[in-house]
């Protein structure tokens, strides 16, 4: 059983942990939009189409830190959704760089994506522990 103030400190631990995520999220687009990302996934539309697919993404991840900071049910399952978005966006591009594509080979862009990897496998407990309180 948890204690009285166990809770308010997990659920502003959930709040930093979602918005590091979500900063760490946003730089590696910065940094896909560098590498041409849609080329890497054989996207349609270029920059443009690749500009407007993130509109969406971002509104998504925002709104999603509002969710959490109200403590809203619905900020659980968007906080969720980040974590495997992180873990995704880590796991994909490893996989591209051990086949020997040189996207995302700059030490920054590696810092970020295992930046991305520790905050979103820490948010995942986090989140699961709320969840289950």
């Amino acid at each position: 059983m948890q204690s009285p103030q166990e809770v308010p400190f997990m659920s502003d631990l959930l709040l930093w942990l979602y918005l590091m995520n979500a900063v760490l999220l946003i730089n590696h687009e910065i940094d896909s939009a560098y590498w041409k990302e849609w080329d890497l996934f054989k996207l349609p539309g270029g920059i443009a189409g690749f500009l407007l697919l993130h509109f969406p993404l971002l509104f998504f991840i925002l709104y999603g830190l509002i969710l959490v900071s109200r403590h809203s049910p619905w900020g659980l399952i968007f906080s969720l959704v980040l974590c495997f978005g992180g873990l995704l966006a880590f796991s994909i591009h490893t996989y591209f760089l051990k086949k020997g594509r040189m996207e995302f080979n700059q030490p920054i862009s590696k810092y970020i994506l295992k930046a991305i990897l520790f905050v979103s496998v820490v948010q995942l407990a986090v989140t699961l522990y709320m969840l289950m309180i």
